[in-house]
């Protein structure tokens, strides 16, 4: 990010979208569904329920949305740069959802 003169500010955190950073890490097809969601109130930031877009995430903040029909639950590792292939996608979060569970062989 740049700073006052214009050059990168070091101390600046890192920040993207939080549409892009979903089209990104391939939760949505496009941008405009990641928007529309985000828009409807579906997602929550660190808990938080955001309308906007265009709210910045950075590393660190856990995202809430649902996704099919599944609630899904994670954890942004990395910002990215690109919308690139499902293996690098999956390195951008922790998936924090246990998602189901095996069924018991005891039972």
């Amino acid at each position: 990010m740049a700073g006052p003169s214009g050059k990168p500010d070091p101390a600046a955190a890192a920040r993207v979208r939080l549409d892009k950073w979903l089209w990104q890490a391939r939760f949505f097809k496009s941008r405009s569904l990641a928007a529309g969601m985000i828009e409807e109130g579906h997602v929550r930031v660190n808990g938080t329920r955001i309308s906007r877009p265009g709210r910045d995430v950075t590393l660190g903040d856990t995202l809430t949305f649902p996704q099919a029909n599944r609630i899904r639950v994670v954890r942004i590792l990395a910002l990215g740069q690109r919308r690139g292939p499902a293996s690098e996608a999956q390195a951008l979060y922790l998936d924090l959802d246990p998602g189901p569970s095996a069924p018991d062989p005891l039972e």
